[in-house]
Order: C-alpha cells, then sequence, then structure tokens
C-alpha cells in the first residue's frame, strides 16, 4: 500500500481514540488490515467510528459481492484499501476504482458499490457529517 493511503488510514484509524472533546477514554488499536469482516453470504462491515461530525465504517466483498443499491444519506468518501476492480455506480455512471483511490459521493447521490475483480476488496467509507445528524 502507497505511504499516502497509509498515512490516511492511520490517522483516520487515530480518531478512534479520542472522543469529540478531543480527550482520550479510552485507548483501542484498530488495524484496518486485520481482520477484515468479509463474509460468505453478503457484505462485511464493521463501524470503526460513530461520531456526531464522523461515521466511518469498513466494507468487505468477496468477488462479485455488492453494496446494494442505496441513496448516499450523507457526503461520502469511498478509501479502497485493497482490492483491484471495485466498480462504484454513481447515478448510472460506473467508475472503476482500485487500492488507493478515493471516490467522492454527493449527498443523496443514488450508489451501487460491487467487486467486480478477482480478489476480495475492502474500503472505507467516510461520512461527514454523521448521517443521524443529517
Amino acid at each position: 500500500m502507497n505511504s499516502i493511503v497509509t498515512k490516511i488510514v492511520l490517522a483516520v484509524v487515530m480518531l478512534c481514540v479520542f472522543t469529540t472533546a478531543g480527550i482520550a477514554e479510552e485507548f483501542t488499536m484498530i488495524n484496518v488490515l486485520e481482520n477484515i469482516p468479509y463474509q460468505d453470504e453478503g457484505l462485511g462491515k464493521r463501524k470503526l467510528i460513530d461520531e456526531d461530525h464522523l461515521l466511518v465504517m469498513q466494507m468487505a466483498l468477496k468477488p462479485g459481492q455488492q453494496v446494494p443499491q442505496h441513496n448516499a444519506n450523507s457526503n461520502v468518501h469511498l478509501l479502497i484499501l485493497k482490492g483491484s476492480s471495485v466498480t462504484v455506480t454513481l447515478d448510472g455512471s460506473d467508475t472503476v476504482a482500485k487500492e488507493g483511490d478515493v471516490v467522492p459521493v454527493a449527498h443523496q447521490t443514488p450508489m451501487i458499490i460491487k467487486n467486480t475483480g478477482s480478489d476480495d476488496a475492502t474500503f472505507m467509507v467516510i461520512k461527514t457529517p454523521n448521517p443521524s445528524k443529517m
């Protein structure tokens, strides 16, 4: 993984240890490249950060699996951590993303995300603000 992606991933993961006030409540290190939540049936996911201003989730797709069509419920950025062919369909238009790519998605954009590659894929979904505050 290239160094800029590694730095972004580390910065986001380190946010997990701080409250919105900036005071560490509990130190819990999470490595998004370990224990990736792949599922045999359907997409795997885990929540990494859930604060008023930010929601970060990790999605895991085996080849052929997809995130069903839905509208983006916040301002979203997808950061591809692993995978050579993640097809992101935004408002009917396909974009193929690979490891290290960041895909911006505007609020309310219809979207589908599918692993069209032959290897497992995982990506972070970064939402700001948290959809619960939209």
